[in-house]
């Protein structure tokens, strides 16, 4: 296994201690979400409902970013699930268009989103056709939606 394979592996499951952390719901996903520097080191991290009911994890944690941060570029987002490419919330970007508007261009993921709460979801397939790189970690899908269990998945 590469280092960064393993490095991805390792924030990986940062991000799924971080879902642990979710207020329970029945109408969404607990999911983690960490930003990391090209340097190694952790820029920010959210977790849905973590600054109110509707903030999903990636955005919880890019909003405690400033938008012109210039290590966002260089920054790899890991999230426990694929960042969401439509809200029910009308009032919310999705979470795809926030990384996009970030300028990050490296994004890990471990599950895809099913079709629980949102039809088609095509968060993977709109960072790629924007250039940017999308890794899927299958192995961790389990254990990243293991919070989840009590959802129709």
């Amino acid at each position: 296994m590469s280092d960064e394979a393993r490095l991805d592996r390792g924030w990986m499951r940062h991000a799924i201690g971080l879902a642990r952390l979710c207020p329970h719901s029945d109408t969404a996903f607990a999911v983690g979400a960490v930003i990391v520097g090209a340097d190694g080191v952790e820029i920010e991290h959210g977790w849905s409902r973590d600054t109110d009911d509707k903030v999903h994890a990636e955005e919880s944690a890019l909003d405690k970013v400033e938008p012109d941060d210039p290590r966002l570029p260089s920054s790899t987002l890991y999230s426990t699930l694929e960042p969401c490419s439509q809200r029910a919330s009308q009032d919310r970007l999705p979470c795809t268009d926030r990384i996009l508007r970030a300028g990050i261009r490296r994004v890990v993921i471990a599950w895809r989103e099913p079709g629980t709460f949102v039809d088609n979801c095509i968060g993977v397939e709109k960072l790629r056709e924007h250039g940017v790189e999308v890794v899927e970690l299958p192995d961790l899908a389990d254990e990243a939606m293991s919070m989840n269990r009590h959802l129709r998945l």
